[in-house]
């Protein structure tokens, strides 16, 4: 098999083992051991990229519940016994507003006699964007814009939107008046629950000052609007959380054991950090390769933006080691491949990039010279030029991003 066709087998074998059903079947044991009491119900409210497909499985187990399902554009098929609601993602939007409105409502509703089965993905935290008191949709948009262009990571981007939000952060604890459990599809490295989609079932991150002290250090609090500020400024609430039960059934980890099943060896190190310094990581790799070897990487990387291009961390990372590829070439075919195993890497449509020996010549022949689309990050348009785009359409499952190195 060509080293092009076999990365992206193994990204597909990484794909499938996060198949969102699969996952809430695995969970739904510990949920059914706790069901509601006397004139109780169940209360399904399912977020994230993989919303719809958690939700789907969870019904064929609790037939009868009452279920709301907040998800993005192209994971937003209807499902029978369930509304669906569409929300902004990376972006929050007026859609969104109302489905946190929503989500607000039908836990506020609940009584304790009902359980509330929350379904969580990635994804999640742009979707509910439900701010502060005194801040308004505008200045979370702002916010966010902010944090998607400061280099920041997953972890340090949550921590700050949990500190602007009404359901962030254990929000959605406060509000039920339901015993909860959650059932949670992880896309962030090392699984910390407390940041996929900022946490709505779990304890914060950390404090509304530490969040403001990392917008100083990030330098996006002057820009930041007035109102945001001020909300990280107010005082803490310090009130216990009620207890929730949150498990983890899906995550990066799963998707690259499946990968080396599939053929790969696990990689030494893992997709992290700033995406020039992991191409030189990864790239550094390739001379030790063995004949028919692939390596498996797991994670996500960050890109500090300072252009105005189309692109997004999967595409940007391809490109850059094509590029140190060129540079420091070896004497054997390869491929990398690098994708978001939600299908959608940045504003585009596009996954990911998948690259070889070949491809900066081949960008150039099509016009773009790619490190002049680097520096504004303009990947997108690069890689399509080059024939070395990844598109596969919304996959409705998100466990971060998946990459492998391929040696004929």
């Amino acid at each position: 098999m060509a080293p092009r066709d076999r990365a992206m087998a193994l990204i597909r074998a990484g794909i499938a083992a996060a198949d969102p059903g699969a996952a809430v079947v695995r969970g739904m044991g510990e949920v059914l051991a706790d069901p509601p009491g006397p004139g109780g119900r169940w209360l399904v409210i399912a977020l994230g990229k993989a919303a719809r497909a958690m939700a789907g499985a969870a019904l064929e187990a609790l037939p009868g519940a009452e279920a709301l399902v907040v998800t993005n554009a192209g994971n937003d098929a209807a499902l029978a016994g369930a509304r669906v609601m569409r929300a902004g993602h990376p972006q929050p939007d007026a859609d969104g507003a109302a489905a946190a409105e929503a989500v607000i409502a039908m836990l506020s509703a609940s009584g304790p006699q009902d359980r509330v089965l929350a379904l969580i993905s990635g994804g999640g935290s742009a979707m509910l964007p439900a701010p502060a008191e005194g801040m308004t949709l505008a200045d979370k948009q702002a916010v966010n814009r902010l944090l998607l262009a400061s280099g920041a990571d997953i972890a340090q981007v949550n921590l700050i939107r949990q500190g602007l939000s009404r359901l962030k952060g254990g929000g959605w604890l406060r509000l039920s008046r339901a015993p909860l459990t959650a059932l949670i599809l992880s896309d962030v490295p090392g699984d910390d629950l407390r940041v996929i989609a900022s946490g709505p079932t779990v304890a914060p991150v950390g404090t509304r000052a530490q969040a403001a002290d990392l917008a100083q250090s990030l330098g996006i609090w002057e820009r930041m609007p007035e109102a945001a500020r001020a909300a990280l400024l107010r005082p803490e609430d310090r009130r216990a959380l009620p207890r929730a039960r949150n498990i983890l059934v899906g995550s990066n980890a799963l998707s690259v054991a499946a990968m080396v099943e599939a053929g790969a060896d696990p990689a030494p190190i893992p997709l992290e950090g700033d995406v020039q310094d992991c191409a030189r990581a990864i790239w550094a790799l390739a001379s030790g390769l063995r004949s028919g070897q692939a390596l498996a990487f797991g994670g996500e990387t960050t890109v500090k933006l300072v252009g105005d291009g189309m692109g997004g961390r999967n595409q940007e990372l391809a490109l850059r080691l094509a590029l140190l590829a060129e540079a420091q070439p070896v004497d054997f075919d390869w491929a990398f491949a690098s994708v978001g195993s939600d299908g959608r890497d940045g504003p585009g449509e596009a996954a990911g990039g998948l690259v070889g020996p070949g491809t900066p010549a081949a960008i150039r022949a099509g016009g773009i010279d790619p490190a002049a689309a680097l520096a504004r990050n303009d990947s997108t348009p690069a890689l399509a030029a080059g024939d070395a785009l990844v598109v596969t359409g919304a996959t409705g499952t998100n466990v971060a991003d998946l990459a492998v190195l391929v040696r004929a």
